[in-house]
């Protein structure tokens, strides 16, 4: 059964096995997360999937009620389920049949993985501006002798002549470096602490330390069951 579950990168660390080898760790905190709705096959959805929602949204009190720090839309769908707003909410499609393992309402943490358990940990990367094509793309840039005058970090031609006659698209520019969407695949689960839920990943993750981030099964070790 495809398993998932949001969580916070908190930072790095290393542990020591048993030989003495140092193993470098990301340590995640991973939910408690909320199962906010259920999709099914016989449903308007025609699939099956749980949607997961972590991190309590900001709320205050006025006139004597709790004042949640969201749009109507957003705080309405928690209304409905009689559930505490979260800010981020994530769908992990399932296996037919599998949805009714979960229940609306209840809480994953980090007991759904076990160590030695591969999985894929999605964020967003570190963001680093607009970059040129050195920084970018690592190229190598131009020559910096025999007369060569501010061109030593440019990407050299980007067209062509008169057939085409048109930048091809795809071409390597400068432009913004990071802040995008990475999946690291094939990530080994070191550690798992049920009690402060919390996971221990081998290697580095994208993104900084607090950012949110989505573990789920690597899907290419993910095997169906058979019917």
């Amino acid at each position: 059964m495809p398993r998932g579950v949001i969580g916070t990168k908190l930072g790095m660390t290393q542990l020591f096995d048993g030989q003495g080898n140092v193993i470098p760790v990301t340590v995640l905190q991973a939910g408690p997360c909320t199962v906010v709705k259920k999709k099914t096959v016989a449903g308007k959805d025609g699939y099956d999937a749980v949607v997961l929602g972590y991190s309590d949204m900001r709320s205050c009190e006025f006139e004597g009620e709790t004042v949640y720090k969201g749009t109507k839309a957003e705080i309405g769908v928690f209304k409905k389920l009689d559930l505490t707003p979260k800010t981020h909410i994530i769908e992990l499609r399932l296996w037919e049949g599998e949805v009714d393992k979960y229940e609306v309402g209840a809480t994953i943490g980090a007991e759904t993985f076990n160590p030695g358990d591969m999985v894929d940990v999605t964020g967003t990367s570190k963001g680093h501006g607009f970059t040129g094509v050195v920084k970018r793309h690592n190229m190598n840039g131009y020559k910096k002798t025999h007369g060569t005058h501010e061109y030593q970090r440019h990407g050299g031609s980007i067209g062509m002549s008169a057939t085409p006659s048109h930048v091809a698209k795809g071409k390597r520019m400068a432009g913004q470096d990071g802040n995008t969407r990475v999946t690291q695949q094939n990530v080994k689960v070191v550690m798992v602490d049920k009690e402060r839920n919390l996971i221990l990943v081998r290697g580095g993750i994208p993104g900084p330390n607090g950012a949110k981030v989505f573990v789920q099964d690597a899907v290419k070790m993910r095997r169906r069951p058979r019917k």
